[in-house]
């Protein structure tokens, strides 16, 4: 059994700074993710609003935490963490779907991000990543004065659309039942001009010419046969978002969606174990946001450790 002072689990950016910390704290680190280093930015064609990089591919941002993890030392591995399980003496012991063995960590950080709901139609795969987005804050200023769509009627759609109606010529909001966001905000948005809202439709396509998207297809959903086509440069999804942590629902550390909660400090109720990124329970989700959150946890586990063995002592 491989025994590590920290593993961390998602390696995002959260979990990438946490590990930079973690070594730099001079702990043993093991940074694990079941696919490349990165988690949702890869999926981002730019970003431009990370200190320090101007514009970036987030393909490309991840690309530099991850040399810069192996710079350091950083021991990484592809796995899937399918189980933690908590000892008497508070360690943990991490399982995976890839092979038998079983990690034991003083602490572990868990960064496994979320992954946006998807709407499964066609064109969806094609065009995520260069036209479909899931980030207005991230890809929205690439549409401006473009014409741009967004799917969704809840709060992250009403007020991502009320900063993209500022800088694009048009906005469409396709939602499938009214907006749902609060009512302020709701007649806000409706008040502007260069907004229109269709409300209790089905998005059904995305039509594009195989590398460029040129329009959104829905249907009303009391009369699918009354179907409409809104041509746009760029689509914003906002149906909602699932975070990644079934493998530790089981420990009583998440709320009802799924999030984990966590302290200013990152401190979950288990004693050793942090939240980090994007699955904890949060206002905004950004990368710079995700980094910070990864500093504090590691250095909130190094504390803990420091703790652990001033008591051994």
């Amino acid at each position: 059994m491989k025994k590590y002072d920290l593993v961390i689990v998602g390696a995002g950016p959260a979990g990438m700074t946490a590990a930079i910390y973690g070594v730099r704290a001079n702990l043993s680190v093991l940074l694990l993710d079941k696919l490349a280093p990165g988690g949702q930015i890869i999926n981002t064609n730019e970003i431009e609003n990370y200190p320090g990089v101007g514009k970036l591919g987030g393909a490309d941002l991840a690309m530099q935490m991850f040399e810069h993890c192996m710079e350091l030392g950083v021991e990484f591995d592809y796995k899937t963490v399918n189980k933690i399980e908590l000892l008497e003496n508070n360690n943990k012991l991490i399982y995976t779907e890839e092979d038998e063995e079983v990690i034991e960590a003083l602490t572990v950080i868990v960064a496994t991000g979320t992954r946006s709901r998807t709407l499964n139609i066609k064109g969806e795969e094609e065009y995520k990543g260069s036209s479909i987005s899931w980030c207005a804050i991230c890809d929205g200023a690439k549409y401006r004065d473009k014409d741009v769509v967004i799917i969704g009627g809840g709060n992250s759609a009403v007020d991502e659309g009320t900063y993209l109606a500022g800088i694009t010529n048009s906005l469409t909001i396709v939602t499938d039942f009214e907006l749902t966001a609060d009512p302020v905000s709701c007649d806000y948005i409706k008040s502007l001009d260069n907004v229109k809202v269709y409300t209790n439709k089905k998005v059904t396509e995305f039509i594009g010419d195989g590398e460029k998207l040129s329009g959104v297809k829905f249907v009303d959903k009391e009369d699918e046969s009354k179907e409409t086509i809104i041509e746009t440069d760029g689509v914003f999804e906002y149906i909602g978002a699932i975070p990644s942590t079934e493998f530790i629902r089981s420990l009583g550390i998440t709320e009802d969606h799924g999030y984990i909660e966590a302290d200013e400090r990152m401190k979950t109720s288990v004693p050793g174990l942090y939240g980090a990124g994007d699955c904890i329970s949060k206002h905004l989700r950004q990368v710079v946001t995700a980094t910070a959150d990864g500093a504090i946890a590691a250095q909130e586990a190094s504390a803990y450790i420091k703790d652990l063995k001033r008591n051994e002592n």
